[in-house]
């Protein structure tokens, strides 16, 4: 078995070389799901950022224990970071790729409000498809890469901090919606999920229009079902660091 290297910042010192102050590690966790909000992380390291921390890696490559000790870790290390969503339902609207660059167009606010400098940033953004400029009525630098969440550790860390982060709200919700099994399927179509799904009905927090004829007519939405129906605040991911970059160019990116 090939040996898995740790992530590190060479790509990030390339970015920073071509004038780049800060970058911004971006990378999205559930676009697969079919239950719950689709999750956009950020993180930002500049040239003085020390070492990541110890062990690492892609979300995907983590057990969930290791990926609950590391999250805080991960954006302790960071100078910001932020984690913003889009609903199911905004999925069901928009389509995925709008979601992804909603979701990550708020997790950018966040930065903003934190204190991050977005106009002196670039964003490496993991995989090749560029989903977040679409979004953006002033586009930033933004930066493709395969394998990003693999290789940068920018883009490692922004991996686990939204996956821990959207793992909680699943298993938050499997409290309000028991019976589809999200403490431990986190709202992805396993056999028992879609079973699930054809015994009770699909919930307000399925992402309907990816159910096909696989289940029944959705249920109606309680009226406490609203904390996953808008953006969940994350101050626990937010960093502050200085004051806020008046650069106007930025106040289009409100969600």
């Amino acid at each position: 078995m090939m040996a898995v290297a740790d992530p590190t910042l060479e790509y990030e010192a390339e970015l920073h070389s071509e004038g780049a102050r800060f970058v911004i590690g971006c990378d999205e966790v559930g676009r697969g799901a079919i239950a719950g909000p689709v999750a956009v992380g950020l993180c930002v390291v500049d040239r003085s950022i020390g070492a990541q921390p110890e062990g690492l890696r892609d979300s995907k490559m983590l057990s969930e224990k290791r990926r609950e000790v590391l999250a805080p870790l991960a954006s302790g290390w960071a100078r910001f970071s932020a984690v913003g969503l889009a609903t199911a339902e905004e999925v069901d609207r928009l389509g995925i790729m709008m979601s992804l660059g909603l979701a990550g167009k708020r997790a950018l606010v966040q930065l903003h409000e934190a204190g991050a400098s977005i106009a002196e940033s670039v964003v490496l953004l993991d995989g090749s498809f560029d989903w977040l400029t679409p979004v953006l009525a002033t586009p930033l630098r933004v930066r493709t890469r395969v394998k990003a969440d693999r290789d940068c550790a920018s883009v490692a860390a922004a991996s686990v901090v939204a996956k821990v982060h959207r793992d909680r709200l699943m298993i938050d919700a499997d409290a309000r919606h028991p019976g589809y099994g999200w403490v431990g399927n986190k709202g992805y179509g396993s056999s028992d999920h879609y079973a699930a799904i054809a015994e009770l009905g699909a919930s307000p927090l399925h992402r309907h229009t990816w159910l096909h004829d696989r289940a029944p007519a959705p249920a109606p939405a309680p009226v406490d079902g609203a904390s996953l129906v808008e953006p969940v605040e994350t101050p626990s991911l937010v960093r502050p660091g200085s004051t806020v970059d008046p650069v106007e160019t930025l106040s289009p990116l409100s969600a």
